[in-house]
């Protein structure tokens, strides 16, 4: 058991889960600002070279990287790059800025090494965010990493007027990412998910490409982010669709609203209440879908596997069935800061084995 563990038992889970978090990422963007200390902590910390990948025209130094909804506002890309993420993707950022549903809405399931949240989107807006973005890419000493940025429908949008929502987050927000997620698959955000529909999607992803050329010299990596949820037939469909627009890849997957196989009392989940699970749970389903995905795409696209990475053996598992990046959030949570860092030591070694 490590310090982090005792920590986290004793102390963090018996705060509140929003709180608890807050108040960690409070800490580690401090530290960060001590002259010279994220520096040290990406050169300590930092993923091994042997596992630095290729990715729709994008170098990762390392495969693992930080899901969306960590880092919703972009305040602290540089404190979690030195903690050793190889990418972090910011968000999900709206058109609009909003509050997000009313606290209490993120719950820890601990038995289950899961999370349950209803956050609704709470961010800044995509107006701060760039200009946020922006004035980090003109600093000097941003480390090195990857930053996407996942966008979503602002909640008070009709779902007549989402393409319009995304296009102007898009316009925004395109010239700072280096790669960009349409998220249409988190189940806090009514209607969102009926956005996954092909008929839907793929106008909607036809806008957000043309905004983002219209917008940069340089062609922004484009990628959509599903739900779990999807039957086979509608994951399959995606794909087809993906291939047909010529996307970058697909993040396979959101978190679920289903709640079979936990094992936390059913007092536990009642009391967490409705909103996306993620952690340990999802991991199975994940990596179906991310099964399904490759079968369908071939090595055509990136396919960045999300949900249930825990250790560096699912990461591996996940590389191994095709995708090419890794993304985890519950599993930081649980296993504190030094997790990313020991992951990728441990991924890296596994790759190094196989080749």
């Amino acid at each position: 058991m490590t310090a982090y563990d005792v920590l986290f038992r004793r102390v963090l889970s018996k705060l509140d889960a929003e709180t608890a978090h807050k108040g960690a990422f409070a800490a580690m963007r401090l530290a960060a600002r001590v002259p010279g200390l994220a520096a040290y902590g990406r050169r300590k910390l930092g993923p091994p070279s042997a596992g630095a990948v290729e990715a729709f025209g994008l170098h990762f130094p390392g495969p693992l990287g930080l899901a969306a909804g960590f880092d919703k506002n972009a305040v602290g890309i540089d404190s979690l790059a030195a903690l050793g993420f190889a990418f972090v993707e910011v968000g999900t950022v709206t058109g609009r800025p909003q509050p997000g549903n009313p606290r209490p809405r993120l719950h820890r399931l601990v038995a289950d090494r899961a999370v349950v949240n209803r956050m609704g989107f709470n961010n800044d807006g995509a107006a701060v965010v760039a200009a946020r973005l922006g004035k980090r890419r003109r600093r000097r000493n941003a480390l090195p990493v990857v930053v996407g940025v996942n966008i979503g429908k602002s909640k008070a949008v009709p779902e007549a007027e989402a393409i319009a929502d995304y296009e102007a987050s898009t316009r925004l927000l395109a010239p700072y990412a280096d790669y960009l997620v349409v998220n249409v698959s988190s189940p806090n955000t009514p209607g969102l998910r009926d956005l996954q529909a092909v008929e839907k999607l793929r106008p909607l992803l036809t806008a957000v490409r043309a905004q983002a050329d219209a917008v940069t010299t340089r062609r922004v990596p484009l990628l959509v982010k599903i739900a779990p949820d999807l039957g086979d037939d509608d994951v399959l469909a995606v794909a087809k669709l993906a291939l047909e627009l010529e996307l970058d890849g697909i993040i396979a997957t959101n978190t679920t609203i289903g709640r079979d196989g936990l094992r936390s009392t059913p007092l536990a989940v009642e009391r967490a209440g409705a909103g996306g699970l993620s952690g340990a749970p999802l991991a199975a389903r994940s990596l179906e879908v991310l099964r399904l995905l490759r079968g369908a795409v071939g090595e055509r696209l990136t396919l960045v596997a999300a949900g249930g990475v825990t250790t560096a053996g699912d990461a591996y598992e996940r590389l191994r069935a095709g995708a090419t990046l890794v993304q985890a959030y519950t599993a930081f949570i649980y296993g504190g800061p030094l997790w990313p860092a020991r992951v990728q030591r441990e991924l890296a070694r596994l790759i190094e084995e196989d080749r």
